[in-house]
């Protein structure tokens, strides 16, 4: 089973363009995902630029509007994420649970959807796409 650790860094919806983090908890999180890919179940793993960076695309009325960051009615927003195969939900969230994070910050834990658990009409649509996503 696939899961994906999200990271909320609560504040990060307010980082200025090109915000990092301190030189002290990237060491930290660094030893966390080498003891992540040292247990085999790392699959991928990626930090996200603010999203003063970034830009959303929403579809009204068919028809795609852009909107750039920093996007005033956020209230959450992801700092980065991992990508792991474990065995179990319980087995992702001890996972999450050594993860390093600050007291402004939340991990959530989603697993990620296989072919399987979809219905054989899903899977008739999404025919040529053995897997959805990488693995």
């Amino acid at each position: 089973m696939r899961f994906m650790m999200l990271m909320i860094p609560k504040g990060y919806e307010n980082a200025a363009p090109g915000t990092v983090p301190d030189a002290k908890a990237v060491e930290a999180m660094m030893a966390y995902n080498r003891e992540l890919q040292e247990a085999g179940i790392l699959v991928d793993l990626n930090g996200l630029h603010p999203p003063s960076m970034g830009a959303r695309v929403a579809f009204k009325g068919g028809r795609p509007i852009v909107t750039d960051g920093p996007f005033t009615e956020t209230k959450e927003v992801l700092g980065g994420y991992w990508i792991i195969k474990v065995g179990s939900r319980a087995e992702a969230i001890e996972w999450a649970k050594k993860c390093p994070g600050g007291d402004n910050e939340t991990i959530e834990v989603r697993q990620i959807q296989e072919m399987e658990d979809f219905p054989e009409d899903v899977r008739k649509a999404a025919a040529g796409f053995d897997k959805m996503g990488g693995d």
